[in-house]
């Protein structure tokens, strides 16, 4: 099986629980991770953290992914959504069948860029109403065929679990959990 290929776009403000929790677990299972700033040069992240990412969105946009996914946190969340780079790509996504993912505030984005409709889903409280999706709202991890979101900072290792089970299996899962001792 040739090793999958996920894209995780940042933006200024993003969640560094999750999108870090999300990068080391894919990394971790042997998943090629592209992680993509919105513009050059350092991404400060919502509690101050300043971080570097592998390449420039438009950089990354020349390759093709099996799956993206998008970190929450505000005002992240909010700065992917008004990108309209990213609403193109999670549609070619979604009309290519590949996976989309996202956690926290940023189900948002999935919603606004048309894939939720019909959909259940899950995200950060109040940041999806019921006529953006099928609220799950007590599930911390929610698969609907391609499109898989997610609660918040505290459901980031069982979001990122489930992106890997997802992509290479439940054996691969259970390789990278185990030494994670939870």
């Amino acid at each position: 099986m040739p090793q999958p290929s996920v894209l995780v776009p940042l933006a200024e403000g993003f969640e560094e629980l999750e999108a870090i929790t999300i990068i080391d677990l894919l990394r971790r299972a042997e998943i090629k991770v592209v992680v993509a700033g919105l513009k050059e040069g350092p991404i400060r992240a919502s509690r101050n953290t300043l971080h570097l990412a592998d390449m420039t969105l438009e950089q990354a946009l020349k390759q093709k992914y099996e799956m993206v996914v998008l970190p929450g946190g505000l005002p992240g969340a909010d700065h992917l959504n008004a990108d309209p780079r990213i609403h193109t790509l999670l549609q070619q996504m979604a009309a290519e069948a590949r996976y989309t993912a996202a956690i926290c505030a940023a189900p948002k984005v999935l919603a606004d860029a048309g894939l939720l409709d019909g959909k259940e889903a899950t995200s950060y409280p109040g940041c999806l109403n019921k006529s953006q999706a099928i609220l799950v709202e007590d599930a911390d991890v929610v698969t609907d065929g391609k499109v898989v979101t997610s609660r918040g900072p505290g459901t980031a290792m069982d979001f990122a679990l489930e992106l890997i089970e997802l992509l290479l299996g439940a054996e691969k899962r259970e390789q990278v959990e185990e030494p994670l001792v939870r």
